[in-house]
């Protein structure tokens, strides 16, 4: 809820002020061999899927694609991104557009001190059948274990995933841009 509550903020105030945010980071898949494609196989999962690139009305997208399952001790398919090498100290905020089939998606953030594979930091966004943009406070990103920091620092972000995760279920993202935000104050 209260991550609802921050985004409907964020939207009015930037209705009406234009320059409460600005990027740090964005993405818009114009270079795919930035991104990797991982999935529970790793760990001996089952789930199966793919990522492809491609223009969609005049815009570089990446559509994530597969079934998940949780057999296996399995559940996910992801799109991951290094972010060791920028500057994110200042992001407040992480602004995903994306486009699916009426599912739960989620953003996992993984730290400097995220070591083992298993943890990471994560947040949810809903996709409908039109593009929407999804803004999710970084201070809202929930720990996936106990052994981690309660909050996640932006600084210490080393990379982002977009994953199809936790359920049995099909998969299909479109996703045109990841940007990473800080508020024109800081």
């Amino acid at each position: 809820m209260k991550k609802l509550l921050y985004t409907l903020l964020f939207l009015i105030i930037n209705m009406n002020n234009n320059t409460y945010a600005e990027s740090l980071h964005k993405d818009n898949f114009q270079d795919p061999t930035k991104w990797s494609y991982i999935s529970d196989g790793v760990m001996g999962g089952k789930s199966k899927g793919s990522v492809y690139y491609d223009m969609s009305e005049g815009h570089s997208i990446a559509y994530l694609s597969g079934k998940v399952t949780t057999e296996n001790n399995g559940g996910f398919i992801q799109i991951r991104k290094n972010l060791k090498n920028i500057n994110l100290k200042k992001a407040a905020y992480i602004k995903i557009t994306a486009k699916g089939n009426n599912q739960k998606y989620f953003v996992h953030l993984r730290t400097s001190g995220t070591i083992l594979p298993w943890q990471y930091y994560q947040s949810s966004f809903i996709v409908t059948k039109e593009y929407g943009e999804f803004i999710l406070p970084i201070s809202e990103f929930k720990k996936s274990g106990s052994f981690q920091v309660s909050k996640v620092k932006s600084q210490s972000i080393t990379s982002i995933g977009l994953v199809a995760y936790g359920r049995d279920h099909n998969a299909k993202l479109y996703i045109k841009e990841v940007n990473f935000l800080k508020k024109v104050n800081e």
